[in-house]
This record gives structure tokens, C-alpha cells and sequence, in this order.
């Protein structure tokens, strides 16, 4: 009698087993956290600055600012905020040969960073300095926001005769005309700064 009970018990435990469904591999796998998805009215994530230049006004002008060197997706840019132009202006601004600011006018930065020795010209153009860059554009208050490309030609920290660090940086009197031999007619010094590296 004991046998037949077991057997039945045997019996209905495998006939309750068959009638459930077979585990699939995604049953048995970890739960998956969820990831957050990005915001898109987020700000984009902002690069790390390499060099900065903090301008100061030569004499008789109130132009300043800061500006920073950064990689952004490979190729080296430069961002950031002049205040003191006048209304509405559009001004040469270039990488010099010498970090140095101490003439009252900002000639003791020489003439364009030019270690390719090529003629100068737009930044868009094949023949153009290493340190030409697009002219800035002040707003109705005077203040311009500098976000621009650097040439490619031209290096942050490398150490070579391309490197950036070092070098004087020049806000000009005048819109660069990009065409004008070897500075483009952009007048006078407004801001000059030496470029550091980044700490």
C-alpha cells in the first residue's frame, strides 16, 4: 500500500511539473538597472581647458578678458568671455610670436605665431599663420564671446616650435581683413596675454 502511495505522489509531482512552462534565458537572467536617459536641455559636457590667457588692456584701452585652449573632439579651440570693445565691433584676434605684454602698446608680442612660415589669411583658408583665428564680434554692450577654431597646425604643451604655450595673444583695434599681408589690417592693440598652460 505504502508503494502505491508513493508512486501516485511520484506520478503527480512530474505531471505538476510538465504543466509549467520551461524557464527561458531571459527569466533567469539579473534584472537590468535602468540608465538614465541623457538630457537633451542639459549643457554639453565642457572640455578641459589645456592653456588659458588672461588679457589685459594696453594703454588707453578698458579691453579684457579670459580665454581658454581646449580640445573638442580633436581639434584645439579657443573659448571665452572680452569685455571694454566698443558697440557693435568686429576685431582682429591672433596668437603672437612672444608672450610678452610689457610694451604699452602690445608690440612686444611681435607678429603673428607663424612656425609654418605661411602667408597669412582666413583660418578657413589653406595658406594661413598658426595663429591667425576668426575675428571676434562685440554686442550691443561691448562684450564678445569668443568660441572659435584654432589652426590645426598648432599644438597645446607639446613642447615644439607649433606649441601655443608661451605665446602672446592680441584683441586688434580693427576687423582682420584676411587678406592683407602679414597681419591682415587689423590696426592697433586693444588686450594682450601671455598663454600658460593649464593648471
Amino acid at each position: 500500500m505504502r508503494l502505491i502511495h508513493g508512486t501516485l505522489f511520484l506520478a503527480s509531482a512530474l505531471a505538476l511539473s510538465a504543466c509549467q512552462p520551461a524557464a527561458t534565458p531571459a527569466d533567469t537572467a539579473a534584472p537590468v538597472a535602468d540608465t538614465p536617459a541623457a538630457d537633451p536641455a542639459a549643457p554639453p559636457a565642457m572640455a578641459t581647458p589645456l592653456a588659458t590667457a588672461q588679457l589685459q588692456p594696453t594703454e588707453g584701452s578698458s579691453v579684457a578678458g579670459t580665454i581658454s585652449f581646449s580640445l573638442v573632439d580633436g581639434l584645439l579651440r579657443a573659448s571665452g568671455d572680452i569685455s571694454g570693445l566698443k558697440p557693435g565691433s568686429e576685431h582682429g584676434f591672433h596668437i603672437h610670436e612672444k608672450g610678452d605684454c610689457s610694451a604699452p602698446d602690445g608690440t612686444s608680442a611681435g607678429g603673428h605665431f607663424n612656425p609654418g612660415n605661411a602667408e597669412h589669411g582666413s583660418i578657413a583658408a589653406s595658406a594661413h599663420h598658426g595663429g591667425d583665428m576668426p575675428n571676434i564680434v562685440a554686442d550691443a554692450q561691448g562684450n564678445a564671446h569668443v568660441d572659435g577654431p584654432v589652426a590645426s597646425s598648432v599644438n597645446v604643451g607639446k613642447g615644439d616650435a607649433f606649441d601655443i604655450i608661451g605665446r602672446g595673444l592680441i584683441v586688434h583695434a580693427d576687423a582682420d581683413d584676411y587678406q592683407s599681408q602679414p597681419t591682415g589690417n587689423a590696426g592697433a592693440r586693444l588686450a594682450c596675454a601671455v598663454i600658460v598652460k593649464a593648471e
